[in-house]
């Protein structure tokens, strides 16, 4: 497993991409759908074939794939499974969840697992992935590691990369009032000077973060070809798909992400390549022409889930860290302890809370790891 160095985990970014290949193998297949289609039958072939499926636009495509798939093969049907959160109601995607499922007509097999603190980044379920393999990233990866226990010797899809390959950072204009309202929110965050967006780092690493951050955002390609192909030699991406393997082969199951299959990247360069800022919505519908259900690439709103990972075992934490453990050539320790005494804290200081909880909560120092109860619903 690929894994963070001192500086991402202070800083929390993953920055970094790789040169690209000398010699790159052409691959052509007829188009995108069918690509994804071979990609999700090396799942299918080798049951139980689970699909981490959240309701948004990228899980939604993978399983409707992989559905129409198993029925024209004659395989089981894929087995999605979805966390559900108490307290969290900007992560709530159930209403499409309940759409796409109807659309596709596979309730019998879909799996609920409900969620209150159990996904913090502390708790119960990140403090079993801790104690196994240190901090990883990124940094929510506990939440699929239940999943990852329910495809045990059989394959788990997923729907990394679709933000990187289908959306990207350079967006398109927004067409609703709202979403233009929450780039110029954005724009203005991305903005900040290094004191500003780094406030618990020392100045100079955080002008050196700052620095490799904005450098990196404006080295992202506008047409989607090139920017495909450099999403794929990011660091980010890489260390998540290393990450998602090594989490699925611990429970002899195979890692699968269609959406970097090196087919359906290639086909998806020939659809569109020479496009510029194409939104997700539209690439989706050339993408699909039709073929899968309208509510699989309906345009929805975009879930977010600081609520689910930042809860009473972080703030907890965080309240009573005594200021040890960090490095101080990196951290301020001071000016982070500042920051963690108010709710909520920087999404950008995350990695920090499960460095300095593992430093402070060493494996091996409680004795017998802690185990969640979850609860697991089987939809019929």
């Amino acid at each position: 497993m690929l894994r963070p160095t001192p500086f991402d985990l202070a800083t929390g970014t993953l920055l970094g991409v790789a040169p690209p290949p000398r010699r790159p193998v052409p691959v052509v297949v007829p188009d995108p759908l069918a690509a994804l289609d071979a990609a999700v039958l090396a799942g299918l072939s080798r049951p139980p074939c689970v699909v981490s499926f959240s309701g948004g636009l990228d899980s939604s495509l993978i399983l409707a794939v992989a559905v129409r798939a198993a029925r024209r093969e004659g395989l089981p049907d894929p087995v999605p499974v979805t966390w559900r959160f108490t307290g969290a109601p900007r992560a709530d995607e159930s209403d499409w969840q309940e759409r796409v499922i109807g659309a596709l007509g596979i309730g019998g097999s879909w799996e609920i697992l409900r969620a209150d603190d159990d996904l913090d980044l502390v708790g119960p379920v990140a403090r079993r992935l801790l104690h196994r393999h240190g901090v990883v990233h990124p940094v929510n990866l506990h939440l699929h590691l239940p999943i990852a226990e329910l495809a045990s010797g059989g394959s788990l899809l997923t729907g990394a990369g679709g933000d990187q390959i289908l959306a990207g950072w350079r967006r398109p204009p927004a067409a609703s009032l709202r979403d233009r309202l929450w780039w110029l929110r954005h724009a203005a965050r991305t903005r900040q000077g290094p004191a500003a967006m780094f406030p618990w780092l020392r100045r100079s690493v955080a002008r050196e973060a700052h620095r490799a951050l904005r450098a990196e955002q404006r080295a992202e390609p506008r047409e989607l070809r090139h920017r495909v192909a450099w999403h794929t030699r990011r660091r980010d991406l890489r260390m998540t798909c290393s990450a998602l393997a090594a989490l699925a082969a611990e429970h002899q199951a195979t890692a699968i992400q269609p959406l970097l299959d090196k087919g359906f990247l290639a086909a998806l360069a020939m659809l569109a390549g020479d496009r510029r800022n194409i939104g997700r919505d539209r690439l989706l519908a050339e993408i699909v022409r039709g073929a899968l259900p309208a509510e699989v690439t309906a345009p929805r709103r975009k879930a977010r889930f600081l609520e689910v990972f930042f809860r009473t075992p972080t703030r907890e934490f965080v309240r009573s860290w005594d200021g040890s453990g960090v490095d101080p050539r990196l951290v301020d320790p001071d000016g982070l302890r500042r920051l963690w005494s108010h709710w909520p804290i920087p999404g950008g200081t995350a990695s920090l809370v499960q460095q300095l909880w593992l430093a402070a909560n060493p494996a091996g120092a409680a004795g017998r790891p802690e185990r969640s109860d979850i609860d697991v619903e089987v939809k019929s």
